[in-house]
């Protein structure tokens, strides 16, 4: 508008010029007078562009706010649609995931089901699949046969097995501790090699669990017994033999009662009072280890067990009495060799007990080795005849005389980094000779007719190294038994190691009996047994340990001494060497 003003004005002011005569003296004054006026109005006509430029500047000022805020609003309205265009983007996906879940949780229910479905036709699909393998694994592993509920599980080695002896004992890879030789004897200067399949054993355990109680049974066979066809010539026919028969009772409370033919409860164990866990020497020979207490016979055991941390057990065992005399009278009986048309062997003898062996056990495991004390309670008997030493002899005023022995016992195991073990034992007490690998005896007999308990101890000291392939294994054991000697009625010592018995002999030799094979023993060598000393060494290798079995091989030297108690020609004593080898295949 002030551009429009301006442009008005200076046409109305270019008119009245041209309207003015120049020549008249009016025009003249009037020309002055206008000149002025024209100088005063091209003032104010500059002032007002001036006003107009600044104007115009500010208009275009404005413009170019207009023009910025136009296209700040042109980008706010882009943004706007932009938005609105997401906003309508994300309900459409809003609408479609809508309806996607809609369909997903039909799609779900319907999977849900079908899920269901399948893992029920799976369930159906394993025990399917384990009556199955019950089956094939029945035939193709011996792990894991089942027989109506029951668990069979086949074991055992076979063995091939050899033993060289410096002085000769005739009996096989099995070394009888008081049958060593003195030098007096044929068989002590011919040494004497053997070879034997006949340590091999198989086993056959068979268990059922219940809801709160678990059954075992379990059978242990070898062949180590003779018949009276077995020999080595030929065919070596020699016989099985029972090691172990019994079964057992396990309640989830910590009971077990077990019954049969079994391991003494005198025996160590490695896992509280458990069969099955007996820790023994890892010797070849099948006698075990001089020092080593032990038997194998029937035995009815009742244990408990405290937290898997202290179990006391109780057992009853078969008694038997070993015995030995000398210058006794026929005033006594004992028992007497098997009845022919009996069970028992008719070569062999056996006592008449009239109580079985009362055993005590407790075992401690307080997380660092394996304890035990036990308690041995013996009854022996007699029968005594005191007239049967007269001119006369007679059967009257006969009686049966008892005597009550026992003994006190100690085993401890002690694992050091997994890789050693140390192993002590001990048993001492009256009347427990039988219960050592040397078998010396339990009891003699005073003039009288009634017997005297011998007392004994059996002491062993193990260390043992074990890794993924090699067991090495050093034992050193001990036992001995006293001498017990009384006058009898004409001056005589009867009993076991009298101080009368002539030795004068062990270390002369005589001529054996005619045939070949009947060697002699030394003349005038009593040689009653005082103690008996054994250190042995050897180890095993495991060629293959896996699930196909363990293959083993493995030699041991055994060194071997026997002293006596001291008679007229003093104590004599005689050692041997023995070496055996074993290779052994045991099922898995």
């Amino acid at each position: 508008m002030k551009r429009t003003t301006a442009l008005m004005l200076s046409i109305m002011m270019s008119m009245s010029a041209f309207a003015a005569d120049p020549a008249s003296p009016q025009a003249t004054t009037k020309k002055t007078t206008r000149t002025r006026a024209t100088s005063s109005v091209s003032a104010e006509i500059q002032e007002m562009k001036e006003a107009l430029a600044a104007q115009q500047r500010q208009i275009e000022e404005l413009k170019q706010q207009v023009s910025q805020r136009d296209q700040a609003i042109q980008q706010t309205q882009q943004q706007l649609n932009q938005l609105e265009s997401a906003a309508s983007a994300a309900q459409t996906k809003a609408d479609q995931a809508a309806a996607a879940s809609s369909q997903a949780t039909e799609n779900a229910t319907a999977l849900q089901k079908d899920v269901a479905d399948l893992k029920q036709n799976n369930t159906n699909t394993a025990l399917e699949l384990q009556e199955t393998q019950k089956r094939v694994t029945g035939v193709e592993s011996p792990l894991s046969l089942h027989y109506k509920g029951i668990t069979l599980t086949p074991g055992g080695f076979l063995a091939a097995e050899t033993v060289y002896r410096q002085h000769g004992t005739l009996s096989d890879i099995n070394t009888p501790f008081t049958s060593i030789p003195f030098p007096g004897s044929n068989t002590y200067n011919q040494s004497e090699f053997f070879g034997s399949g006949r340590q091999s054993r198989l086993t056959f355990l068979a268990e059922g669990k219940l809801r709160n109680m678990k059954l075992t049974g379990y059978y242990e066979m070898d062949w180590l017994g003779a018949g009276v066809t077995s020999n080595n010539n030929q065919s070596n026919s020699y016989v099985n033999r029972q090691r172990q028969l019994w079964g057992q009772v396990a309640t989830s409370s910590g009971w077990t009662i077990t019954g049969g033919q079994m391991w003494s409860l005198v025996t160590e164990t490695k896992k509280g009072l458990d069969n099955r866990t007996e820790a023994l020497p890892m010797t070849i020979d099948p006698q075990y280890e001089v020092g080593f207490s032990w038997a194998r016979q029937y035995g009815f055991r009742v244990t408990k067990n405290f937290n898997n941390k202290v179990w006391l057990g109780a057992s009853l065992e078969n008694p038997q009495t070993t015995f030995a005399a000398s210058n006794a009278a026929a005033n006594f009986n004992i028992g007497g060799p098997g009845t022919g048309g009996g069970l028992y062997n008719a070569t062999a003898n056996y006592s008449l007990n009239y109580t079985p062996d009362f055993i005590v056990k407790a075992a401690f495991e307080p997380g660092f080795g394996h304890y035990e004390i036990f308690g041995v309670i013996s009854n022996f008997r007699d029968r005594v005849y005191p007239n049967a030493t007269l001119a006369t002899p007679s059967a009257l005023g006969a009686y049966n005389s008892s005597n009550a022995g026992g003994g006190i016992g100690a085993n401890a195991r002690v694992t050091v980094h997994k890789v050693m073990d140390v192993g002590l034992h001990f048993l001492g007490g009256d009347g427990v000779g039988r219960y050592g690998s040397s078998s010396l005896p339990d009891a003699t007999v005073h003039p009288d007719g009634a017997l005297a308990l011998l007392h004994s101890y059996q002491g062993l000291g193990t260390l043992e190294f074990h890794t993924k392939k090699w067991d090495i294994y050093f034992n050193g054991g001990e036992e001995y038994v006293s001498r017990v000697s009384n006058l009898n009625a004409k001056g005589t010592l009867v009993g076991y190691g009298v101080q009368s018995l002539n030795n004068s002999g062990c270390f002369l030799e005589v001529v054996p009996g005619a045939g070949g094979f009947a060697p002699n023993s030394a003349a005038n060598c009593a040689s009653a047994t005082r103690s008996m000393f054994e250190g042995v060494a050897g180890f095993w290798y495991k060629l293959y340990n896996g699930d196909k079995g363990r293959i083993q091989f493995g030699p041991q030297y055994s060194y071997f001494r026997r002293n006596t108690w001291y008679g007229v020609g003093g104590s004599p004593n005689t050692d041997d060497n023995m070496f055996w080898t074993s290779f052994r295949y045991y099922l898995p």
